[in-house]
């Protein structure tokens, strides 16, 4: 599996024609999907949402990259978005790519990856749920022991 810049390199070739990662040229893949990708000066950079192809579930996330991935391989895709599909699964369902970021955020297609990935009964924790206890810990320990009255005057004194 592999995600953005992982998702490139399992592609036949990479082509960097304006030398933004290194001296200008192309780079062989790994070549465990049929496809190649060219790098552009234009980077993308957009939050989406849709459907992981593995078990129907609902992925959300941000793609950010500067690759434009063409060939066979994406007519399998790996995430139906809204706007059009992703990345690609290999022919036998051994090889996964996404440029989808945050795809393990969502139980259920985390679920369904570690499913694809031999895990018998994944059982995956709400991250956002998780991420939000513990934010809501911090303040909770910030408003008990720290005395924003004195900070605030320490950061309003005049300096002398």
């Amino acid at each position: 599996m592999g995600i953005c810049g992982g998702f490139q390199m399992l592609g036949r070739t990479m082509h960097d024609p304006l030398g933004l990662e290194g001296p200008p040229g192309s780079t062989p893949g790994l070549g465990l999907l049929d496809f190649e990708t060219t790098l552009e000066s234009e980077k993308r950079l957009t939050n989406v949402s849709g459907r992981l192809a593995l078990g129907d579930a609902p992925v959300t996330g941000y793609e950010i990259h500067a690759g434009v991935s063409t060939g066979p391989a994406l007519g399998r895709p790996a995430v139906y978005l809204a706007e059009g599909t992703d990345g690609a699964i290999s022919a036998d369902g051994q090889v996964l790519g996404t440029y989808l970021h945050g795809l393990f955020e969502s139980p259920a297609a985390c679920d369904a990856l570690l499913a694809w990935a031999g895990l018998n009964q994944p059982q995956t924790s709400d991250y956002a749920a998780l991420r939000e206890s513990a934010i809501e810990r911090l303040a909770d320990m910030v408003e008990a022991h720290l005395d924003t009255g004195a900070l605030g005057r320490l950061l309003l004194r005049q300096p002398t």
